[in-house]
């Protein structure tokens, strides 16, 4: 945004929606990194087999989900950044690069 402009422009084309999924999904991936390591805490004192075997597969698929999702995010930007007019930023490119970049290791290190 300018200075003397009071409403917030995303930068990925004016878009808003690609700002709000890109913070969306790196939030909520927080959020389960941080669960996802308490019950790494916690496995071992687990006994039963059965919980186990679920937490492991809830642990696998939504590691598999967020891929997908972080690569459906990095797809997203990087056409709304491509379709970006080089005229309308003023400041802040290098972090929407940034954002892309990071998206796309996001995608091997889930």
């Amino acid at each position: 945004s300018l200075p003397e402009d009071s409403k917030l422009f995303c930068i990925f084309n004016g878009n808003g929606d690609a700002c709000r999924y890109g913070i969306a999904v790196g939030v909520l991936a927080f959020v389960a990194c941080i669960f996802f390591f308490m019950v790494d805490v916690y496995f071992p004192q687990i006994s039963n087999t059965k919980d186990r075997k679920y937490l492991v597969l809830a642990d696998l698929g939504f590691s598999g989900v967020w891929t997908f999702l972080w690569f459906v995010g990095f797809c997203f930007l990087t056409n709304q950044w491509s379709w970006t007019q080089p005229g309308l930023v003023y400041i802040g490119a290098d972090s929407a690069r940034a954002a892309i970049t990071f998206s796309f290791f996001s995608i091997f290190s889930w």
